[in-house]
């Protein structure tokens, strides 16, 4: 009796794990999808110009740097506050900060070919379900490598908003080596948390949705991140 009831309960651990890793990825090429289509329909000079150029023609406008800075805000409120926000707000959020990454990420179609841009997106694809892949199946606790990696992501993060004033090239070369290093260590760590949370079966159904829309949202903001350091450098300016 109690071999059957194991495996009963195994099996339905393993089905509400599938159900919820359904659901994060649902989330994560939902975004992707969003914010595709939006940087494709806005990456003209047109757009840009219009409205991401200030009034002398000499500048960024002050739209451009609510677009870039807004999803940081935005992907910090909906991960700490997540719990206290109802499902529906969540998923407005996720739907506003996905429109709004597709903006930001617009200009990269202004800068980089075409070509250059598929390749990349297929090379981090490739490496991001590797090492995905890697942090679901390993037995090694990678939680000491994962603070260690947001240690250095923060420290990414303050350089690469000051480099926005020194536009340094080399600082930009560096960060983006940094970043593909920090965002692959990243994505096996958060995989290996996500596994541990769909295993949670203390967790009503309501976390258990919320969750996983927070851990498709982190999966885009780390497969984005990728992304970008890759294409800075593997892609060469147009």
């Amino acid at each position: 009796m109690n071999t059957i009831l194991d495996q009963e309960h195994g099996g339905y651990s393993k089905e509400i794990t599938k159900d919820f890793f359904k659901n994060v990825y649902a989330y994560m090429f939902g975004a992707l999808t969003i914010s595709g289509i939006i940087a494709f329909w806005a990456g003209t000079p047109e757009f840009f110009t219009k409205y991401f150029v200030n009034a002398t023609q000499t500048g960024l406008s002050p739209l451009f740097y609510v677009v870039a800075f807004a999803p940081v805000g935005l992907g910090l409120l909906m991960q700490t506050m997540y719990n206290r926000l109802s499902l529906g707000l969540l998923m407005i959020l996720f739907l506003v900060y996905s429109a709004l990454m597709g903006l930001s990420l617009s200009s990269i179609m202004l800068v980089y070919a075409g070509s250059q841009i598929a390749m990349t997106f297929f090379v981090t694809a490739g490496a991001f379900a590797g090492m995905a892949i890697l942090g679901y199946t390993t037995k090694t606790d990678l939680t000491k490598m994962g603070s260690l990696l947001y240690m250095v992501f923060i420290g990414m993060f303050i350089a690469g908003i000051a480099n926005i004033w020194i536009k340094s090239n080399m600082m930009g070369f560096v960060i983006a080596v940094l970043g593909v290093f920090v965002f692959t260590g990243l994505t096996a760590y958060y995989m290996q948390q996500l596994k541990d949370t769909a295993k949670n079966q203390a967790l009503s159904q309501v976390d258990r949705s919320k969750l996983a829309l927070v851990g498709g949202l982190m999966l885009y903001i780390l497969f984005v991140n990728l992304f970008l350091s890759l294409l800075r450098l593997l892609g060469s300016r147009d």
